[in-house]
C-alpha cells in the first residue's frame, strides 16, 4: 500500500486506532456472540419503536435469534415498547 493512499478506517473508529475493532479482538467468543445480539436486538427495538413491526413479530424474532445463537433471555430483556 502507498503510504500516500487513505487508510480505510471503519465506522465508529479512528484513525488512531481506537475504537469498535479493538474491543471486538480483546472480547471472548461469548462476548462477541452477546455483543452481536445486543446490535441485532437494538435494530429490532427500532423496528418496533417505529412501527415496522408489531408486538407479535418482535417477541417471535426476539426468541427464534436467542435460540438460533444460544442467548438466555430474561423477561426484562424484552423491550417494553
Amino acid at each position: 500500500m502507498n503510504s500516500n493512499e487513505p487508510k480505510c478506517v471503519p465506522a465508529g473508529a479512528t484513525s488512531a486506532g481506537q475504537g469498535p475493532e479493538n474491543d471486538w479482538r480483546a472480547m471472548s467468543p461469548d462476548e462477541r456472540k452477546r455483543a452481536l445480539f445486543n446490535k441485532q436486538k437494538d435494530l429490532l427495538d427500532t423496528f418496533l419503536s417505529n412501527g415496522a413491526i408489531d408486538r407479535r413479530q418482535y417477541e417471535k424474532s426476539l426468541s427464534c435469534m436467542a435460540e438460533k445463537m444460544v442467548i438466555e433471555l430474561n423477561k426484562s430483556e424484552f423491550n417494553k415498547n
